[in-house]
């Protein structure tokens, strides 16, 4: 928090649903909660005219640190994670929204070397991932040995690099469309797949290549998306979580998966310098 302020001051990069939402939240309830709007930025500037008050609307994301800002949120693509991810921890803290970009080992031990170097924390939130703390902590006991996540959406909701998705039709039932590391699927689904990069960070000792998963085309499912984590340990412990989470069609992100980002954002006040799972 800066000197001499009594609110956290939160930058939003990005507007689509989810930035929408955070900005409509920090607005409506941040004042009580020590919340305040530094600025909003989206690549397309006129969808912010009428929604987000002039003053707080951000031309240019190199001018980011014009503005007092102690906690940066992306929400909108890894792009910017990767352009601009350095330069945020250089003055604010950083929330992630995309931490796919993380599956890039170059950025990810940049971006670990920013926040030490700063003083600065990275943030992750947990997103869709149910039980990510746990996983975290098998992990930092050298306990956890596999771990393995499915996410099952209807087609409509996957936004894919590839054209493996194209030719899909209404009632065509289950299709697994991915299966392998971590590290290969986030290049392939980068807006879809953050669940399991959350995942892949809070399990450090097996990483992106570590750590598997499966997308899942899935007809059937026009009122879920469908979140499977299977965490395996010594002696035949094992732990399997099958999260069902709201979303309509089309809809990239589940409904519950907004509230899960804004009680992440309420934990973003410091950490030091270091990547923090919330």
């Amino acid at each position: 928090m800066a000197a001499g302020s009594s609110s956290l001051h939160i930058g939003i990069v990005g507007f689509g649903n989810l930035g929408q939402f955070l900005v409509e939240r920090i607005t409506k309830d941040g004042a009580p909660l020590g919340l305040a709007l530094a600025f909003v930025w989206n690549r397309n500037t006129e969808k912010l005219k009428g929604l987000v008050p002039d003053e707080l609307v951000l031309g240019n994301l190199s001018s980011f640190a014009d503005r007092q800002c102690d906690v940066i949120v992306e929400v909108c693509h890894p792009r910017v994670v990767k352009e601009f991810g350095v330069h945020f921890l250089s003055r604010s803290h950083f929330m992630v929204g995309s931490p796919s970009a993380l599956a890039d080992h170059d950025l990810n031990e940049k971006l670990r070397q920013a926040a030490r170097l700063n003083g600065r924390t990275l943030y992750i939130p947990s997103g869709a991932l149910w039980g990510g703390q746990d996983i975290q902590r098998l992990n930092d006991s050298g306990a956890l040995q596999a771990l393995f996540i499915r996410m099952s959406k209807h087609p409509s909701c996957f936004r894919l690099t590839g054209d493996v998705l194209s030719e899909w039709t209404e009632g065509e039932g289950r299709r697994v469309l991915f299966s392998g590391s971590v590290a290969e699927l986030c290049p392939l689904a980068p807006n879809n797949v953050n669940t399991m990069a959350a995942a892949a960070l809070a399990a450090g000792k097996l990483g992106f290549n570590g750590v598997q998963g499966e997308i899942v085309s899935d007809t059937a499912l026009s009122d879920f998306h469908v979140v499977e984590v299977e965490v395996t340990g010594p002696g035949g412990f094992s732990v399997h979580t099958v999260r069902k989470n709201p979303a309509r069609l089309g809809a990239v992100t589940g409904s519950a998966t907004y509230n899960s980002f804004w009680n992440s954002l309420l934990v973003c006040k410091g950490h030091g310098g270091q990547v923090y799972l919330c």
